[in-house]
C-alpha cells in the first residue's frame, strides 16, 4: 500500500516553509523559500518543490494539504488592507468610540442605518435610504464591506438584507457580524467584522494561490488552513472568515513546539521577520484567550490562543535616537526590507546606491533608506488623495532612495500611508542585517548590510559623537537591543499570564536592575518558572542570549524554523456553535444561534431542542470542514434566578463543540 504523508505549508511575512509530514515517522523533509507578497504561488511553489524534489515523495500519495500563515497578523500589526466600508445598522456615532473602532476604521467609510432588533430578537424597521444613495461612490471606493446590526445575534435578518443589496450593487466581498460571533457586544462585534473584511482580499488571494499550485502539480487532497486556538478549518470557511486566522501561525507554532519537544510546560517564543509571539504552554496545551484575541492593540472576538505579539522580528525597522549624550536604538513595530534582502532581490544597484551615500560629501535625510511598490494589481490603490496617488505613481517596482523621492514632511506622510495600505515597501537597515555584519547569518547580502550600517553608525548623539564607531560595532549594538527589548515583552507575555498589572519591563527601573545585573547592596533578579522554546528561522541566532537575559534554560528543536508548517498538519478540525434560549414574557421562549431565530411555549422542550440544534450544529459544521468522525463536548451555561419563591428562566446558553482529525483522502 501507498504509503500517506500529509503536506504542511506555512505563509509567514519572510519565508514560505514546507515540510513533507508522515503520520508513523514524522518529519521527512523540510524546505523554505522566500515569500512573495505580490504572487504567494512563487513562494509556496519553492518551498513545496523542494521538499518534493528531497523526498521523492508521489504527488498521488499525499492526502491532505494544511496552511499556517502570519500574513492576517502581521497585516493587523503594520495597520495594512484594504479599503472597507463599514455599515452599521442600529448603532450611532457615539458607538465608534467603543472598543477601539473608530482607531481602526481611520479614514475609511461608515454608513449609520436605523433599524436592528432588541436582546429577544424584534425588530426595529430597517431604513436603507442613506445606503442607497451612497452605494454608486460607495462601491467604486473600497474593496469590500463590514456589516454589523444591533443585536443580530439574536436575529440576523437585517444584517442579510443589506449583505444582499451589497453584493447585488457591487459585486464586492461582504462581511456579516453574526456569521463571525455569537457573543454579544455590538461595537466589538462590529470591531472584528471590520478587521475581517479588510483581511478578505489578502487571504483569498493567499488561498487561491495555495489551491491552484496544488492542484497544477497534481495534488488532490483537501486544503485545511490553521485557525487561531490551533483548530484546522476547511480552505472556503477560511476565505469568508479570514479574521480566523489571525494568530493562525502563532497557533500551528504551538502544536509544532509541543510535537518537537515534548515538554508539557513552557514558554513559546517565536521570531519571525515581522512579530514576536509569546504564549504560554500548560500541561501540553496553550492557553486560550477567553475574551478574544488581541492583535494589533485590537481586542476582537476570535477565539484563539493566548498569544501576544509584539512588532519585532528580524525585520524591524531600526530607530535611532540621536537625543541624550548617548544616544538610544529602538526597533519596530513596522517590518521593513532588510537591505540584506533587497540586494539579493534586486541586483547590484542596492550598494552602488548605498556606495555613492557613503562617500557624498553631506549626509542625506534619508540616507539608507529606499522605497519600492509591493507588486499589487493596481485596483488596490483605489481611494488615494491627489497627492498620494502622486507620490504612488513615481515609485517602482525597484528600489529608489528616499532622497530622491522625498522633497518635504507632507510627501514623508503620503508614503506612510502607502506603506500601510500594502501598496508600497520600504526598504532600510534591519536586525537581519546586523546578523549578517557580524557572521551570524549569510543567506543574503552581507556587502549591502555592511554599507547600510556605515551608513546608520554616521548618525550622531547629543554629544556630537557618532552612534557607533564601526559597521560591526553598530550591529552588535542591534543585537544588544534585540536581546533586551524580546526579553521585555517575554517578560510582559508572561507577567499578563500571571495576573501581574502595573508593571511594564520596559519603562520599571527594578526589572532593568535585573536584566542588567547591576551590583548593589540590593540584588534584583528576574528568570522564568519554565524552559524558553525559541522557533523561528532566526531562534538559535537570537534566543540564547534571551534566555541568558531571563535565566532560564534554552530550548531551540533542530526544526525549529519550520515548526509553524509542522503544526499545520498535526491539529484536528474544531468548531463550536452556541445556541441561545431567551424568555421575553412569560410562557414565550426564543431560541436563536445555529439556525433561524425561533419562538416556543413550552420550556422544557425548548431547552432539549436547543440543546439537540447546538450539537447537531457543531456536528455538521465539523463534518463540513472535513472532520472524520467528531465527537462533542457539551457546556451548559442557565440562568434561572429565583423571582418571588419560584425560578424564572432568564437566559440559557448550550455551547456545543465538535472535535476530530481531518479525514484523510
Amino acid at each position: 500500500m501507498t504509503s500517506q504523508f500529509l503536506l504542511g505549508i506555512d505563509t509567514g511575512g519572510t519565508y514560505t516553509d514546507a515540510v513533507i509530514f508522515s503520520p508513523a515517522e514524522g518529519v521527512k523533509a523540510r524546505a523554505k523559500a522566500l515569500t512573495t507578497r505580490h504572487d504567494l504561488a512563487e513562494g509556496i511553489r519553492g518551498a513545496v518543490d523542494r521538499v518534493l524534489a528531497e523526498t521523492g515523495v508521489d504527488v498521488s500519495a499525499i492526502r491532505l494539504a494544511s496552511l499556517s500563515t502570519t500574513l492576517a497578523t502581521n497585516a493587523l500589526v503594520e495597520g495594512q488592507g484594504g479599503r472597507v466600508g463599514l455599515i452599521m445598522i442600529g448603532f450611532g456615532p457615539e458607538d465608534l468610540e467603543r472598543d477601539g473602532l473608530k482607531t481602526a476604521l481611520g479614514t475609511d467609510p461608515v454608513i449609520f442605518l436605523p433599524g436592528g432588533h432588541n436582546v429577544h430578537g424584534h425588530e426595529t424597521p430597517l431604513d436603507m435610504a442613506a445606503l442607497e444613495e451612497a452605494i454608486e461612490t460607495l462601491g467604486s471606493n473600497v474593496t469590500a464591506f463590514a456589516v454589523a446590526g444591533y443585536f443580530a445575534v439574536r436575529n440576523p435578518a437585517h444584517e442579510i438584507r443589506v449583505r444582499d443589496f451589497l453584493r447585488d450593487h457591487t459585486h464586492l466581498p461582504v462581511t456579516c457580524s453574526h456569521d463571525l460571533s455569537s457573543k454579544l457586544g455590538g461595537p466589538r462585534r462590529a470591531l472584528t467584522t471590520l478587521l475581517n473584511a479588510r483581511l478578505v482580499s489578502m487571504i483569498d488571494r493567499l488561498i487561491g494561490s495555495s489551491e491552484d499550485f496544488l492542484k497544477a502539480r497534481g495534488v488532490e487532497a483537501p486544503l485545511m488552513v490553521v485557525r487561531g486556538d490551533g483548530a484546522l478549518i476547511s480552505s472556503a470557511e477560511a476565505r469568508l472568515r479570514p479574521i480566523e486566522t489571525i494568530l493562525s501561525g502563532p497557533a500551528a507554532s504551538l502544536v509544532g513546539a509541543r510535537f518537537l519537544t515534548g515538554l508539557d510546560d513552557a514558554v513559546v517564543s517565536d521570531i519571525g521577520g515581522t512579530t514576536t509571539d509569546v504564549a504560554i504552554l500548560d500541561k501540553g496545551k496553550p492557553r486560550l484567550d477567553g475574551e478574544g484575541a488581541v492583535v494589533g492593540g485590537y481586542r476582537t472576538m476570535v477565539q484563539a490562543v493566548a498569544m501576544r505579539t509584539y512588532g519585532l522580528g528580524g525585520d524591524s525597522e531600526v530607530h535611532v535616537s540621536t537625543r541624550g549624550l548617548e544616544g538610544a536604538l529602538t526597533l519596530g513595530p513596522r517590518r521593513i526590507l532588510p537591505l540584506s534582502l533587497a540586494a539579493h532581490l534586486h541586483g547590484p544597484e542596492i550598494k552602488e546606491m548605498l556606495d555613492r551615500q557613503l562617500k557624498a560629501t553631506h549626509a542625506g535625510r534619508h540616507d539608507g533608506r529606499f522605497a519600492l511598490r509591493s507588486g499589487l494589481p493596481d485596483r488596490f490603490a483605489s481611494g488615494l488623495s491627489a497627492a498620494d496617488a502622486g507620490l504612488y505613481e513615481r515609485i517602482t517596482e525597484k528600489p529608489q532612495a528616499l532622497n530622491d523621492l522625498l522633497a518635504s514632511s507632507m510627501q514623508r506622510a503620503s508614503l506612510d500611508r502607502l506603506v500601510s495600505r500594502g501598496l508600497v515597501h520600504i526598504s532600510g537597515v534591519t536586525p537581519s542585517d546586523a546578523m549578517h555584519v557580524l557572521g551570524r547569518q549569510g543567506q543574503w547580502d552581507a556587502e549591502a548590510a555592511r554599507l547600510g550600517l556605515e551608513l546608520g553608525a554616521r548618525a550622531r548623539t547629543g554629544a556630537g559623537k557618532p552612534i557607533a564607531e564601526s559597521a560591526e560595532a553598530f550591529a552588535e549594538l542591534i543585537a544588544d537591543r534585540m536581546t533586551r527589548q524580546s526579553s521585555e515583552v517575554i517578560l510582559a507575555a508572561a507577567l499578563s499570564e500571571d495576573g501581574v498589572e502595573g508593571v511594564d519591563p520596559a519603562q520599571s527601573s527594578a526589572v532593568d536592575r535585573a536584566l542588567k545585573r547591576k551590583p548593589g547592596v540590593v540584588r534584583f533578579a528576574v528568570s522564568l518558572d519554565r524552559p524558553l522554546i525559541g522557533l523561528g528561522a532566526s531562534a538559535h541566532v537570537y534566543y540564547p542570549a534571551i534566555a541568558e537575559m531571563l535565566s532560564a534554560e534554552s530550548v531551540i528543536p533542530s526544526d525549529a524554523g519550520v515548526a509553524n508548517a509542522i503544526g499545520a498538519v498535526a491539529g484536528e478540525i474544531s468548531q463550536t456553535v452556541q445556541v441561545t434560549v431567551t424568555a421575553p414574557e412569560e410562557g414565550v421562549f426564543m431560541v436563536s444561534g445555529g439556525g433561524q431565530t425561533e419562538r416556543r411555549t413550552n420550556e422544557a422542550a425548548t431547552l432539549d431542542y436547543a440543546r439537540d440544534r447546538a450539537r447537531a450544529a457543531a456536528i455538521q459544521a465539523a463534518i463540513d470542514s472535513g472532520a472524520e468522525e467528531p465527537v462533542v463536548r457539551m457546556i451548559e451555561e442557565i440562568d434561572r434566578p429565583e423571582i418571588e419563591g419560584s425560578p424564572k428562566l432568564v437566559e440559557a446558553r448550550f455551547i456545543a463543540t465538535a472535535s476530530g482529525r481531518p479525514k484523510i483522502t
